[in-house]
């Protein structure tokens, strides 16, 4: 059952509708990558936790930044090393899971970081490493920005009349 009153939905909502809408902005127009929506997918999983579930675990700022960066060297790593894409998507789901658990930073969406960095398509594994920070971190810190600062309106309820 949803805990949240109604303005604090309505603030959640606008936040997942700002963030998804300047993390997009970024990545279509500084990456002018040809697969940006694989990379929006994960970042559209992190907006969905971050904001209509603010206070899970799974939806912390070290979660999301740290779940999210080592997921995509992990899945850069395995595009780089395992030869079969297949073989290296397949892997980089327990291998990200584990280094997730190891590093207390479960984020699930960045599983879909992890596959998108050996499904994404030669535009995003010509990227390497780079892929890492950006599209990767810097989309990460777009949502956490706004759902920080939508977690600030929804404590104070700014909309609510008292």
């Amino acid at each position: 059952m949803n805990s949240m009153r109604p303005t604090e939905i309505w603030v959640s909502i606008v936040g997942a509708f700002v963030a998804t809408l300047l993390a997009s902005f970024f990545s279509l127009t500084l990456l002018e990558v040809e697969e940006t929506p694989l990379i929006l997918a994960s970042t559209g999983a992190s907006a969905m936790l971050l904001f209509a579930l603010p206070h899970a675990q799974v939806s912390q700022p070290w979660n999301l930044v740290g779940g999210h960066l080592v997921s995509a060297i992990v899945g850069v790593t395995c595009a780089k090393i395992i030869p079969f894409e297949l073989l290296a998507a397949s892997a980089t789901i327990p291998i990200a899971m584990l280094a997730m658990y190891g590093l207390r930073c479960m984020h699930p969406p960045g599983g879909a970081t992890a596959i998108t960095a050996v499904v994404g398509g030669a535009s995003v594994q010509e990227m390497g490493y780079a892929f890492v920070v950006m599209p990767v971190f810097f989309n990460a810190i777009i949502i956490l920005s706004i759902a920080m600062a939508a977690g600030t309106l929804r404590e104070k309820n700014p909309f609510e009349v008292h």
